[in-house]
């Protein structure tokens, strides 16, 4: 992962001059579907952390996870996610990107359930992996739409597509998209699941929570932008749902006690800020969303890794249950302190300069300024609050912690997010080589030039005075924790709960999915075979409808000898119908049999009426022994059914047949074969040159499955033959 972090740091510098790089693998050419990958600077943001963040979090888990069995596992399972999340944010063509994009809600469903043997941790996996799968289901039907609108699967040339906006399924593609990313990224009201993704193991949630997974709906917002961003209803949606997470889980994060859960639900906060940046639309709003997507990485990881460092020196990640620990575990101390001072945006962090230039998208926000300055002003407070708790509580006050004698891991746990929580200090000290690949991804988001300048000091404006206030209102929230906490507790039943709406529909989806199945599934065959031929004939039906072909009409030449096998297939089938007597309807299905197979020899397919008699044998002789098992024949009401509903089928295929024999079909393939059947397979019997060379595997595997069948059969006579003795 270290080797791939130094590989993609020497495309830096062309990145943010603008330059690209590209690698295309045909995949379905006639589809206009390719393997294509893209490096922008956009993406080398994303890669960058996903490596970068990706190998401190190896190292972590190397000795988080010491003399524990389960690492091979772990490790195996972090490569498949960050190579998917690497797919995602290079992928140039649109299949590709949602192929890796289910890739991750598969590797992460895996990971957040790693503690499998746990009931919680199996249910929280689940909850994501639909959560998640469902926004990816809306998302692959937006991606389709765009790409037929667009006329091509590949998102660089969506870009300069210009009719997006103006398209009327213009709602359609934003909308799915959206749930798509906003189902990744945890908005709300999709929020739930991400908190409870915590029951992943700590370096898991470190990678998942600060880099990977939850950056994944962010990531493809920003790729969005240029094709779908520019109108009321783009920006508004991204406001309203980033400031709406924002505030919510600024709250819900000063309820928790947990430190883990109450980093989870800063996450959520970052997450609601980041979209909230989107939604401006100018170049400070972009600007400062990519600022805070790495400076969110570089405190969320560290902040993460330095609970993981609590939790294992002190034994607990319960804040009432930890105090006085600065002495016992200065590292943890140092870290989750500076990690803390960026997360709350204080000079000089690059947090800061992120805040500050928040701020000015919100001065300069395309949708209502107040309503925007107003939550983005309240959650950063709140944010404020939660750094003090995690950078004071633990390691201030009384000494408290579940271990005896509470120390700091070895190094190579700390070493990592020590790392991390000095880059956040280096990059506010020298933002300039960072500032010249933000200010390039700015331009590729907003489709524009012009992008903001990084640094520390843009003298006193108006994003230093709602930086003061967010300082000021931070610490008020900080004095009244106990106060607030309290507060939510007392609330928490009457506030409404995604959670418990998830349950609720998951709950429905079940009992209705078992109503499905005690109605469909009774163990009756005649029930099974009305549903299967009524949905036949609808579907038939459909297509006769939906045609537009001509119906072929009947040759008024034909030879009274056909004429005559016609009328005895009719007199077959009526004797099926109407007679009595089981043995008689037999005699007359194999009659059936015996007509076709004189159809087929009059026009010289003698191995077809060849194979088509001994089919026609077999038939008759098993359905002769099923029927001696069977209950005896309905009556009524139920016959009538069935007739209706062979009637309405056979009526259908027959219509289906003559509409097809009429709608002119195009001769190159019959002409094909015709031609080549001789010089490429020197055979003369076509049937049987399509059948054993043209189309030889797919003659192999009926034959493997009639093959399986057949043992299948075997073993189930032999079971049945052990129990009876």
């Amino acid at each position: 992962m270290a080797a791939a972090f130094a590989w993609f740091a020497t495309f830096l510098p062309s990145a943010s001059a603008g330059q690209t790089a590209e690698v295309v693998f045909p995949w379905v050419p006639t589809l206009g579907i390719d393997i294509a990958f893209h490096l922008d600077a956009l993406s080398l943001l994303f890669s960058l952390l996903i490596t970068g963040v990706g190998a401190i979090c190896f190292l972590y888990s190397a000795e988080y996870f010491h003399n524990d069995r389960r690492l091979k596992r772990l490790l195996t399972l972090m490569v498949l996610f960050a190579m998917s999340m690497l797919g995602v944010v290079l992928a140039d063509d649109a299949v590709t990107l949602f192929v890796a994009w289910e890739c991750t809600t598969i590797t992460s469903f895996l990971l957040v359930g790693f503690d499998h043997h746990k009931a919680d941790a199996r249910y929280k996996a689940q909850q994501a992996l639909l959560v998640t799968g469902m926004g990816g289901l809306a998302l692959m039907a937006g991606l389709i739409i765009m790409g037929s609108v667009a006329g091509t699967f590949r998102l660089s040339e969506m870009a300069d597509f210009a009719g997006f906006t103006s398209d009327p399924l213009y709602p359609a593609m934003l909308i799915l998209v959206l749930i798509g990313c906003f189902t990744k990224s945890a908005q709300f009201p999709f929020h739930f699941w991400l908190p409870g993704a915590m029951a992943a193991p700590t370096p898991v949630s470190a990678y998942l929570h600060s880099a990977t997974m939850v950056k994944a709906g962010v990531y493809l917002v920003a790729r969005m932008t240029p094709m779908l961003g520019g109108t009321e209803v783009w920006s508004w949606t991204l406001t309203l749902v980033g400031a709406t997470t924002m505030v919510v889980a600024s709250f819900w994060a000063l309820r928790q006690s947990d430190l883990k859960l109450m980093l989870a639900w800063t996450t959520l906060m970052g997450l609601g800020a980041l979209m909230l940046g989107l939604g401006g639309g100018g170049y400070y709003a972009i600007g400062g969303a990519m600022t805070f997507i790495v400076v969110h990485a570089f405190y969320k990881a560290a902040l993460f890794l330095g609970v993981g460092l609590l939790d294992k020196g002190a034994g607990t990640r319960e804040v009432g249950e930890l105090g006085g620990l600065r002495g016992a575990m200065p590292m943890s101390f140092i870290i989750i302190a500076l990690a803390a001072a960026s997360m709350a945006g204080l000079p000089p962090f690059v947090g800061f300069i992120g805040k500050e230039l928040i701020y000015e998208g919100a001065l300069h926000a395309t949708t209502e300024e107040i309503f925007v300055l107003t939550m983005a002003v309240t959650a950063n407070a709140l944010m404020v609050a939660v750094a003090l708790v995690l950078a004071i509580r633990p390691f201030f006050g009384t000494f408290r912690a579940p271990h005896a004698s509470p120390a700091d891991p070895s190094i190579l746990m700390w070493g990592g997010p020590a790392l991390l929580a000095l880059g956040g200090l280096g990059l506010g000290l020298v933002p300039g080589p960072f500032g010249a690949l933000i200010g390039q991804i700015t331009e590729i988001v907003r489709a524009a030039p012009g992008a903001p300048e990084l640094k520390l000091w843009h003298g006193v404006n108006g994003a230093l005075m709602l930086s003061l206030l967010t300082f000021a209102l931070g610490g008020v929230f900080f004095w009244g924790v106990p106060q607030l906490r309290a507060a939510l507790i007392r609330e928490e039943d009457r506030v409404p709960d995604s959670a418990a709406v998830y349950d609720i529909l998951l709950n429905a989806m079940r009992d209705t999915a078992a109503w499905v199945a005690r109605t469909t599934q009774n163990g009756r065959m005649m029930s099974y075979l009305r549903v299967t031929f009524t949905t036949l004939a609808l579907m038939v039906w459909g297509a006769i409808f939906v045609g537009t072909g001509a119906v072929a009409q009947i040759d008024p030449d034909i030879p009274l000898f056909h004429w005559g096998l016609v009328i005895a297939i009719a007199a077959s089938l009526s004797t099926i119908i109407f007679t009595g007597s089981r043995l008689v309807a037999i005699t007359a299905l194999g009659g059936i049999g015996l007509a076709i197979a004189v159809i087929y020899v009059l026009y010289s397919a003698i191995d077809v009426a060849m194979t088509q008699l001994l089919t026609e044998t077999l038939i008759v002789v098993f359905v002769a022994v099923a029927f001696t098992k069977l209950p005896r024949a309905g009556t009524g009401a139920l016959r009538i059914g069935d007739a209706i509903i062979a009637a309405i089928l056979g009526l259908g295929v027959t219509f289906a047949l003559l509409a097809v024999l009429g709608s002119g079909l195009e001769q190159d393939v019959s002409s094909f074969y015709l031609e080549a059947a001789y010089p490429q397979a020197a055979g003369r019997n076509i049937v049987n040159v399509i059948l054993v060379d043209f189309r030889a595997l797919d003659t192999l595997g009926e034959v493997a499955v009639v093959l399986i069948a057949g043992i299948a059969a075997l073993a189930a006579l032999r079971a049945g033959r052990e129990m009876k003795k």
